[in-house]
């Protein structure tokens, strides 16, 4: 029997899964849970990632003490374009920014007036439009003669950099790195050219590995800190880390003629195809080809998720009411329908409160 843990970073939660595989038969078991969510400091929203970390050893050294036999490997997944910058020393310089920070207000139209819409479309190889990417967090960081900048020597997206807190590698992993908006999909590289014509440096972004290619074993420091002996370790493995990638991955679809939605903080909505859909309707609608497992692109388009009610549980929550899903649910479903309209895609909803 295999036995193997997930790590599930989300933006309001993060979680321990064991899956044991028998035969063909794979069973999950949730191991540990702990909240997440981005913290509001002098104004802007950060995640506390160290925090994050220590989460993670609890769930890890929890799961480890808890069960019996060897561990196959252990892989972590996180939500996309969130990044952070390490120092030459490999020290995390500030952290890591909420993509609901408003520094991004007014970044993509100052992009546009250097490089055409439609350009940066096929550049990306086919990332749709949004303010929260990575490409309009980062160039704001250009547009405020951001220190951490200059400064930065490793660029790593939030998955890629527990990694590197775990095993001491430094990689971008594939599927994360093209929700970035800078990382071309059919050519399978850092798309240099649009970082060059931005002002952007293009040396501190790592080799971007595949979905599936093992990274190291865990390091001696985090073995000891989860209660492994000296004579065990645990192979960390790269999954598709961007948590939407692996969630379409595990679609039990026998073809690509399907589409799919994965809900969370966000909804997303797409399909399974070989290859990254660049053209003009694809650009007209704001579709994303991001990166998937097996080689494979997949479509798909943002859609507001459960954020609203996520930020209405944790505000009546602040105020001493506070409310299960399922009594959320069970009122919902008790109101009277259609006493008003509500567009979830307004920009006023996009950052917390």
């Amino acid at each position: 029997m295999g036995q193997y843990i997930a790590v599930d970073l989300g933006a309001e939660s993060g979680r321990i899964i064991v899956g044991r595989l028998s035969g063909n038969k794979l069973k999950l078991e949730e191991a540990y849970r702990f909240a997440n969510g981005p913290v509001n400091a002098g104004g802007n929203l950060y995640w506390d990632a160290l925090r994050v970390l220590n989460e993670i050893k609890i769930g890890l050294r929890k799961t480890v003490s808890q069960s019996r036999g060897e561990w196959d490997s252990i892989g972590v997944d996180s939500w996309g374009v969130d990044f952070a910058l390490l120092d030459c020393n490999d020290q995390l310089l500030g952290n890591p920014f909420s993509h609901r920070d408003r520094r991004t207000d007014g970044m993509m139209e100052a992009i546009f007036a250097k490089v055409p819409r439609a350009e940066i479309y096929r550049l990306s190889g086919g990332i749709g439009f949004m303010p929260i990417n990575t490409l309009y967090q980062i160039y704001s960081m250009v547009v405020n003669r951001s220190p951490q900048l200059t400064a930065a020597r490793t660029f790593l997206m939030m998955a890629d950099l527990i990694n590197f807190w775990i095993t001491g590698i430094k990689t971008c992993e594939y599927t994360n790195a093209t929700t970035t908006q800078f990382y071309n999909t059919p050519s399978n590289d850092w798309s240099n050219k649009l970082l060059e014509s931005l002002g952007l440096p293009t040396d501190i972004f790592p080799e971007v590995i595949k979905p599936g290619t093992v990274i190291a074993d865990l390091s001696s420091e985090i073995s000891s800190d989860i209660g492994l002996s000296q004579e065990k370790s645990i192979t960390v493995v790269a999954p598709a880390t961007h948590d939407t990638a692996s969630a379409a991955a595990a679609v039990p679809a026998r073809d690509s003629r399907i589409a799919w939605i994965s809900s969370g903080t966000w909804s997303l909505l797409g399909g399974i195809h070989n290859e990254a859909l660049v053209n003009d309707q694809a650009l007209a609608h704001n579709f994303s080809s991001f990166g998937g497992p097996r080689g494979k692109c997949m479509p798909w388009t943002n859609i507001m998720g459960l954020w609203l009610v996520q930020e209405c549980r944790r505000i009546w929550e602040r105020s001493g009411d506070k409310f299960s899903y399922e009594q959320l649910v069970a009122l919902a479903t008790d109101a009277e329908p259609f006493l008003s309209h509500v567009d979830p895609d307004d920009a006023v909803f996009l950052a917390p409160s």
